[in-house]
């Protein structure tokens, strides 16, 4: 019998749950459907789903909530699903824990494709520290973590020590938004304080030594007004 991913999708609005039934089904994942935040929190702790995506809007509770709770004892993949575009609500979701937020109309094959990603992260062969092991590879972007190297096109790409450890930590997320917040506490700590100008300034020099324009990345691209992105692995 095939196994197959169950993703719990957590929306009041049933024209959209049978969008997303449809899609899902037809890409062949297990579909389970809430349309309350109480509904979604019994789904969550009885069925364990593979995804969660996570409407904020909620006739009896708001969305972040919910996430709150989850992060409380899973770490289980969550996607943001909102008509909310405001950077502060995607800043908010994503350092609640949020592995994605995509903003409300969207298209089929990037629904897919974060769903993709998100459930790639959980299965990434990390040691019991957490830290990556072996190569991440895109294209000609080689982060090589046993080294604590990066590459471009075969040439070391000379990366300082923080440097180093911004594209590394962006590598072990890849596809997934890391907000600025997120990345200045994990690089300079949590009494660091929150001033995006060091981070802005390290991300010019990454860009200038890994980029062949770094007007126009190809491998770490910005959410203005949110954070850094890097490119997926091939």
């Amino acid at each position: 019998m095939e196994i197959r991913d169950r993703i719990l999708v957590v929306e009041d609005d049933k024209r959209i749950c049978n969008f997303f039934r449809t899609v899902l089904e037809a890409n062949n994942y297990d579909v389970i459907l809430a349309q309350t935040g109480a509904e979604a929190h019994s789904m969550i702790t009885s069925q364990c789903p593979d995804v969660v995506i996570l409407d904020l809007g909620l006739p009896d509770m708001d969305g972040l909530s919910i996430l709150k709770s989850v992060r409380e004892w899973s770490s289980m993949p969550v996607i943001v699903v909102s008509a909310r575009t405001h950077e502060k609500d995607k800043v908010e979701a994503l350092d609640l824990g949020a592995d994605d937020y995509i903003t409300k109309p969207f298209g089929t094959s990037e629904l897919l494709a974060r769903i993709r990603t998100a459930l790639r992260h959980t299965r990434m062969g990390l040691n019991k520290s957490g830290v990556p092991t072996g190569t991440f590879v895109s294209g000609g972007l080689v982060i090589d973590y046993d080294k604590h190297r990066v590459f471009v096109d075969g040439v070391d790409a000379g990366l300082t020590q923080n440097e180093y450890k911004i594209v590394s930590l962006l590598g072990k997320y890849a596809g997934k938004v890391m907000t600025y917040d997120y990345i200045i506490r994990e690089i300079w700590g949590p009494n660091m304080k929150n001033d995006n100008r060091i981070l802005r300034v390290n991300m010019a020099n990454i860009r200038r030594k890994i980029e062949r324009n770094p007007a126009q990345p190809q491998y770490v691209f910005t959410e203005v007004g949110v954070g850094y992105r890097i490119v997926e692995p091939d």
